[in-house]
């Protein structure tokens, strides 16, 4: 079906740092050969919103994404330890966005065949909320550091839901409860009580397990194919994503977003990997597969499947690969030919 006389929908466009620019070129370049009726509003986050305006999080970018309801994210820079706090987290935070969706599926043969697992992540609460400080002992005040979680009921219930209907949209049959009630009692035991109460309203129609995070980690790795859907909390979330990710071929294969009521952010999920930056070499997949996720978001989903189509004959017949997937390609000839199949 073409949609080359729908109504465009503005997105806020977010190039982000390192090799987010590039990729993000490519992703833009992809979404017009196809038609994808989306029309850009650039603005800038992370390091180069903090060199450009001093701000990681600039309000021109906050006050685009009120406006357009839509982002599209390339990788962010966050120092380490120090500098000023992720911009990311903060988008999250502002927005709402309360949902990381993280689907993990086997395009390129690997040591895994046949991988299809989605991972609901809560994405605003947890340890995450970073009420952290340092404790002062005899003449040091940076002895020790404390760091608290924060779990609410409402938001254990809004995410579980989340999750559920989800399953339910998309024909999901199970979904694995991720917690460490064990030792985490109050914490983790407040998440795995109000997903339990949840999951009892979808009884018949979505079948409902828990694990504790070790044991789920460990059978990602010995038997992946026991699992449909996970729903973690956030920090166990941000760790096991990742894990997903490596099963179908690492975090450049694996696309992601950020859900809430009324706003929706999607993104590449890695790193803003600056040894590679500019040296067009970086692969564009989890921003073109979470561009895939957005065409979905608005209705779009059968542009959605010709894209995720045409990436996976890219990588699977013409063998047009990056330095990442064992290739050759650089980003540049990886895109001509991805949108030689669109065509």
């Amino acid at each position: 079906m073409s949609t080359q006389n729908a109504a465009p929908i503005p997105v806020t466009l977010i190039p982000g740092d390192g090799i987010g620019p590039e990729i993000m070129e490519s992703a833009v370049e992809v979404l017009a050969a196809l038609g994808a009726p989306f029309v850009w509003d650039r603005q800038l986050a992370g390091l180069a919103g903090y060199e450009e305006k001093g701000d990681p999080l600039p309000e021109e970018t906050l006050a685009s994404i009120r406006r357009t309801r839509l982002a599209l994210k390339g990788p962010l820079s966050t120092p380490l330890a120090k500098g000023y706090r992720s911009a990311t987290v903060r988008m999250r935070e502002e927005f709402d966005l309360f949902a990381n969706v993280r689907p993990a599926r086997t395009i390129v043969p690997g040591r895994y065949e046949d991988i299809d697992i989605v991972l609901i992540r809560e994405n605003l609460e947890g340890f995450y909320v970073a009420h952290e400080h340092y404790i002062r002992i005899g003449d040091d005040p940076r002895a020790a550091a404390m760091s608290g979680g924060v779990n609410t009921r409402a938001e254990c219930r809004r995410i579980a839901r989340y999750a559920f209907e989800y399953a339910l949209r998309n024909n999901r049959k199970k979904i694995t409860i991720v917690h460490k009630a064990n030792v985490l009692k109050v914490l983790s035991g407040l998440f795995l009580e109000e997903a339990r109460n949840v999951a009892r309203q979808y009884e018949g129609r979505v079948q409902v397990e828990d694990r504790i995070v070790d044991a789920c980690a460990m059978q990602l790795v010995l038997n992946p194919y026991q699992f449909d859907m996970l729903l973690c909390t956030n920090l166990f979330g941000d760790i096991l994503s990742d894990q997903i990710a490596g099963l179908v071929g690492g975090l450049g294969l694996a696309p992601g977003a950020n859900m809430g009521e009324d706003v929706a952010m999607f993104e590449a999920i890695h790193g803003s990997a600056p040894d590679i930056a500019g040296k067009g070499i970086a692969n564009p997949v989890s921003l073109l597969l979470s561009s895939a996720m957005m065409l979905d978001h608005v209705g779009e989903s059968q542009l959605a499947d010709r894209l995720r189509k045409a990436i996976e004959l890219t990588l699977t017949v013409d063998q047009v690969r990056t330095m990442d997937l064992r290739g050759k390609a650089t980003t540049r000839e990886f895109t001509r030919a991805l949108i030689a199949r669109l065509g």
